[in-house]
């Protein structure tokens, strides 16, 4: 009884090894081909930045309703009215290393930048809109919710407003239509919004 035992034992301590050894080989492997990605990056020239899709925030933003007390809906405006005159760009889906693949490393800084001014943007207009929503403004908030997920937006909140404002309305084909918009995201954010979609669209919200 002994003997049969020790050799699974024996058995199940070289599977084990074999696994790990495979592992580490492929943990290496990763490693060795983000360093090659890195270095190859971090030789490539400066790049052109003019054919960045950069996003302007409509004029019209500026002028919508300021629920009165709402600090949401003043911080929102605030930080709209900070970035007016920056440059923003969605760089959503790419690394630090793509960037430099695509536009060299002394754009990086640039680019970063650009990317959190678009970061801060979404997250002011999700703001203002759900200021809006609650202060019945709907058509506007609708209004920053629609540029927003236009602009490749992966903020969950504002998917679900949005579906919300849409049913409300009446407008079940829009609300719908949001999940095939979610489905294209290049975003971890992807299978939640859609889970979110999925219970609100069914009732369970």
């Amino acid at each position: 009884m002994f003997l049969p035992v020790f050799a699974s034992v024996l058995l199940l301590i070289a599977a084990i090894a074999v696994a790990n050894r495979h592992n580490s080989n492929l943990i290496q492997k990763r490693m060795d081909d983000f360093w090659e990605r890195e270095r190859a990056a971090n030789e490539v020239r400066r790049q052109s930045l003019d054919g960045l899709d950069y996003l302007s925030i409509p004029e019209p933003f500026f002028s919508l309703p300021r629920p009165e007390g709402d600090h949401r809906a003043e911080e929102a405006v605030r930080i709209l009215e900070n970035l007016r005159n920056e440059k923003i760009v969605n760089l959503g889906g790419m690394s630090n290393t793509d960037l430099k693949l695509k536009y060299g490393p002394a754009n990086l800084n640039t680019l970063t930048a650009c990317d959190l001014n678009y970061t801060s943007l979404v997250r002011a207009l999700q703001m203002y809109a759900e200021a809006l929503a609650e202060n019945d403004h709907e058509a506007e908030a609708t209004t920053l919710l629609e540029y927003s997920l236009d602009s490749g937006s992966d903020v969950s909140a504002s998917y679900l407003l949005l579906a919300k404002l849409y049913l409300k309305a009446g407008d079940r084909s829009k609300a719908e239509a949001l999940k095939e918009r979610a489905e294209g995201l290049n975003s971890l954010m992807k299978p939640s919004i859609l889970r979110s979609l999925d219970r609100l669209l069914n009732g369970e919200e």
